[in-house]
């Protein structure tokens, strides 16, 4: 299957952004000494005092005033815009490696297939995701960078440490009737199949967020703290539902059968068989 939506993520990511309801302007309240509102009122056109709003955006003005709802529609814009471009970028990112991900080193005994941790190959994130990550401004840069900085991280932490458990692959190795099993592919079976001891770097939001605030090292950053955040919750939902739906497919084992003497023992189990190591594992 391919990676991960960028629709679904792009969707997940807002509506935990909008769940931290931030008013605009910040900590706005009503002015000092003008405790029944009178000068506040006087200050503006009564045009400007009211203005239709929507709930739906990412921000909530602090009024209906006109200032304060150009306000949440100006941020809503960058930000609305910024998460559509992070989110194709990490998407992107995600199937690029994909495509270029494989299996190496692994062990095959008979039908079953064991893979030491890190023997999921593939290319590090952090460029694959800047080559699409928003970067217009100074500012877009550096959350881009944040992002990309720890997501290829921890996505390197969990692939690093993913192992094939001895999993039956190969079914038609336990009894082969040649003297050599040539190349031949898996049972396909989902990634999930295959655990990491790092797999909580990038399924826990926590981590994610934090990692991104870490790597960004702006505590004035505008609202920095809820975009990593919704990012975080985003990408470790859609990352916990690829695992068990990405299938693993042609990765092709093959060995020696020791045992094989026709025509005496005309079967044999391959006995310290490996597998060919070529990006294409997580291609289906």
């Amino acid at each position: 299957m391919p990676g991960p939506q960028p629709a679904m993520l792009k969707n997940l990511v807002k509506v935990a952004f909008k769940a931290h309801a931030i008013v605009l302007p910040t900590k706005w309240k009503q002015p000092t000494g003008d405790p029944d509102g009178k000068q506040y009122v006087d200050a503006f056109k009564i045009t400007e005092l009211v203005r239709p709003f929507s709930t739906t955006k990412l921000f909530l003005p602090a009024s209906p005033n006109k200032y304060h709802v150009d306000t949440q529609k100006k941020l809503h814009k960058q930000f609305d815009k910024y998460i559509d471009g992070i989110c194709d970028a990490l998407c992107g990112a995600w199937d690029k490696w994909r495509l270029q991900a494989k299996f190496s080193g692994l062990i095959i005994t008979g039908p079953v297939a064991v893979g030491p941790p890190g023997c999921l190959k593939g290319p590090k994130l952090k460029s694959l995701i800047m080559m699409q990550a928003p970067k217009s401004s100074k500012a877009e840069k550096k959350y881009s960078e944040s992002v990309a900085k720890h997501v290829s991280k921890a996505w390197g932490d969990w692939q690093g440490k993913v192992m094939v458990p001895g999993l039956p692959w190969y079914p038609a190795f336990a009894a082969f009737p040649l003297a050599s099993a040539p190349p031949m592919p898996n049972v396909p079976m989902p990634l999930i199949t295959c655990p990491s001891a790092m797999m909580a770097e990038m399924a826990v939001p926590t981590k994610l967020k934090d990692g991104m605030v870490k790597a960004h090292g702006d505590k004035k950053a505008m609202h920095h703290k809820e975009l990593f955040d919704s990012i975080g919750k985003g990408l470790s939902a859609v990352f916990l539902m690829w695992l068990p739906m990405q299938q693993i497919m042609n990765v092709l084992g093959k060995g020696p059968v020791p045992t094989y003497a026709p025509p005496y023992v005309p079967v044999g189990p391959v006995i310290g068989g490996n597998n060919i190591a070529a990006p294409g594992h997580l291609s289906a």
